[in-house]
C-alpha cells in the first residue's frame, strides 16, 4: 500500500467491497479483523485488531446474542461482569457515538482526542449498530495494545462510518432472510393444503405438517398432539417423545373456545388444531429460553387452522376409504387390501403347498427428495415408481403400497430365485428412470430428478404366520439399506432385523 493514501478511506473501501461480496456473519467478522489488522500494520497510524465481535440486540427476549454464533445468548449475571455492563450500554447507545473501555463519547463534543481514556493493553471500543435512530447491536474492537496512535476524529470518524456500513449489512441480511420466509410460509400453506389431494393417512401427513411448522419456529421445539375421540385425552403424535411433562398439562387445559395459549413468560406457545365441531389437537412450540415473536405466533396460528383443515379432510377422507381397496395417489392396493390379500395368499400356500415369496422395498432417501424438491416432487416419485412396479411384475401378482415410501408386493406360487429376479429387474428398472416433475401449471417439465430403491426378498416357510411373511422381508429390506442401499437382499431366514 501506498502510504501517501488515506488509510482510513483505504479499509472503509474495503469494507464495503467484503460486505457486498459476503453475507455469513463468520466470514463478515473474519475479514473486518483482517483489513483492520492490515491497515494497521501498514499505515502506522493504529494498531492491529485483535478481535472483532457484534452481538445483536433481540427485542422480543431483551437478550444479546453472539452474531457469529446466534444460538448463544449473553446471559445477565447481575455482579456487575463485562456482560452486564454491555446490557447497559445498549440503553445508552441512543445518546452516544461510542464507547471507550466503557466510558461513552457524543463525537461532536470531543474537543481534544488525546483526552479520551486509554490503557497500555486491551482496549475495548464499542460502536452501535443502529436501524435509523435505534440500536439493535454492538460492534466490539479489542486493541491488544495502547491506542495512543489513534487518538483523533479521523479514526472514530472511520469506526462510526464502518458501524453504519455493517449496520446496512445485518439488516440488508434480516430483512431478505424475513423475504425468504414469508415466501417459504406460502408455499408451505400452499403445500399443507395439497397434501390431502394424494394422501389420507395420518401416519404419513402429521410428520410433514410437523416438519413444516418446525422451519418456521427454528429456536423452539415443535410437538403435534391429536384428541383421542374415546378418551378424550391429548395423544402426542410427533415427534416420539416429549420429556417436559408440563406441556401435557397445558395442553389438557385446551377448549373449544380456545385461541391459543401462552405459557412460561411466552416461552410455550399451544395453538388449537380446530374442525368443524370440535377440536382435533393442538400445535405446541416450547422453548426453555426464547419468547415466542410476534411474527412466530402468526406463522403458527395460520399453519395450524391450515393443518386443521387438512387433518379433518383426511378423517372424512379415512373415513369414506375404509372400504375402498386402492390407494388413491398410486393405484395399487392399500395397506387395508393387503392385509386382506395377505391372509388370503399365506392360507392358500399352507392349504396347497404352493410357494409365496414378498418382496419388500422402499425409495432410498425420499424424505431428502420432499425436504430439497417438495412434497409434489415426492408424490410424482411415488406415481412413477408404483409404475414401475406395476410393470415389472406378473399379471397374477399383488402389488401393494404398505405407507409413505414403501411397497410391498405379493408373489404367489413364486421360489425365492424367481423373487429375487422379479426384485433386481424392478431395481434396475428404477435406477434407468428419470422421473420428469411437471410445473405448478403443469403445461411443461420443472425439472427431473433419479432415484433408487432397496428391496428385501423372503419366501414362505411351513409354520410362519402371515405377518412374519413380510416382517421377514423387511428384515432384508433393513440389511439393504444398512447394505449401502440400491440393492436386494435375501432373508434366508439367517438375517436380523432392526427390531432384534
Amino acid at each position: 500500500m501506498d502510504k501517501s493514501e488515506n488509510p482510513e478511506l483505504n479499509l472503509l473501501g474495503n469494507i464495503s467491497k467484503i460486505l457486498m461480496e459476503v453475507s455469513s456473519p463468520i466470514d463478515i467478522l473474519e475479514a473486518l479483523q483482517r483489513y483492520f489488522s492490515k491497515y494497521g500494520r501498514l499505515s502506522g497510524k493504529f494498531v492491529e485488531l485483535r478481535k472483532c465481535n457484534i452481538y445483536l440486540y433481540d427485542e422480543n427476549t431483551k437478550t444479546l446474542r453472539d452474531y457469529s454464533k446466534s444460538w448463544i445468548t449473553l446471559e445477565r449475571t447481575n455482579t456487575n461482569s463485562y456482560v452486564d455492563r454491555l446490557y447497559l450500554i445498549i440503553d445508552q447507545l441512543t445518546k452516544f457515538s461510542f464507547f471507550v473501555n466503557h466510558v461513552p463519547y457524543i463525537y461532536d463534543e470531543i474537543k481534544d482526542f488525546t483526552q479520551i481514556r486509554t490503557n497500555n493493553t486491551d482496549n475495548k471500543i464499542l460502536l452501535p449498530l443502529k436501524q435509523g435512530n435505534k440500536p439493535f447491536g454492538i460492534m466490539e474492537l479489542i486493541f491488544p495494545n495502547a491506542i495512543i496512535n489513534t487518538l483523533n476524529p479521523d479514526f472514530f470518524r472511520m469506526l462510526m462510518i464502518a458501524a453504519y456500513q455493517v449496520s446496512v449489512k445485518i439488516q440488508n441480511t434480516i430483512l431478505t432472510d424475513q423475504m425468504q420466509k414469508n415466501i417459504n410460509f406460502h408455499k408451505s400453506m400452499k403445500d399443507i393444503a395439497k397434501i390431502i389431494e394424494s394422501q389420507y393417512e395420518l401416519n404419513y401427513i402429521i410428520p410433514i405438517i410437523g416438519e413444516m411448522i418446525d422451519r418456521f419456529v427454528t429456536d423452539h421445539l415443535i410437538y403435534i398432539f391429536l384428541k383421542d375421540e374415546k378418551t378424550q385425552e391429548y395423544k402426542l403424535v410427533w415427534p416420539q417423545t416429549c420429556r417436559d411433562q408440563r406441556i401435557y398439562t397445558i395442553v389438557a387445559h385446551l377448549n373449544e373456545k380456545s385461541k391459543y395459549i401462552l405459557s412460561d413468560a411466552g416461552k410455550v406457545g399451544v395453538f388449537p388444531l380446530i374442525g368443524e365441531k370440535s377440536i382435533l389437537g393442538c400445535v405446541v412450540a416450547h422453548s426453555s429460553q426464547d419468547k415466542l415473536s410476534e411474527k412466530e405466533i402468526d406463522y403458527i396460528e395460520q399453519l395450524a387452522k391450515q393443518s386443521s383443515i387438512t387433518i379433518h379432510r383426511a378423517n372424512v377422507y379415512a373415513e369414506v376409504l375404509k372400504h375402498a381397496t386402492l390407494d388413491a395417489l398410486t393405484g395399487l392396493n392399500n395397506r387395508r387390501q393387503f392385509e386382506s390379500r395377505l391372509k388370503q395368499e399365506v392360507a392358500t400356500a399352507k392349504r396347497q403347498g404352493r410357494p409365496l415369496c414378498a418382496i419388500m422395498m422402499d425409495i432410498d432417501f425420499f424424505k431428502k427428495v420432499n425436504d430439497t424438491y417438495g412434497h409434489f416432487a415426492g408424490d410424482t416419485v411415488l406415481k412413477a415408481v408404483s409404475n414401475l412396479i406395476k410393470n415389472s411384475v406378473r399379471e397374477y401378482d399383488i402389488p401393494n403400497r404398505y405407507g409413505g415410501e414403501e411397497f410391498i408386493i405379493l408373489l404367489p406360487s413364486t421360489k425365492v430365485d424367481e423373487a429375487y429376479a422379479v426384485a433386481e429387474r424392478l431395481r434396475r428398472a428404477v435406477e434407468a428412470t428419470t422421473v420428469d416433475v411437471p410445473d405448478e401449471k403443469g403445461t411443461g417439465i420443472a425439472f427431473s430428478l433419479k432415484v433408487t430403491i432397496s428391496l428385501g426378498v423372503y419366501q414362505y416357510k411351513e409354520g410362519d404366520e402371515a405377518d412374519e411373511l413380510y416382517q421377514n422381508a423387511d428384515r432384508a429390506l433393513y440389511v439393504a439399506k444398512e447394505g449401502g442401499r440400491n440393492r436386494v437382499v435375501i432373508n434366508d431366514g439367517t438375517l436380523k432385523g432392526k427390531d432384534e
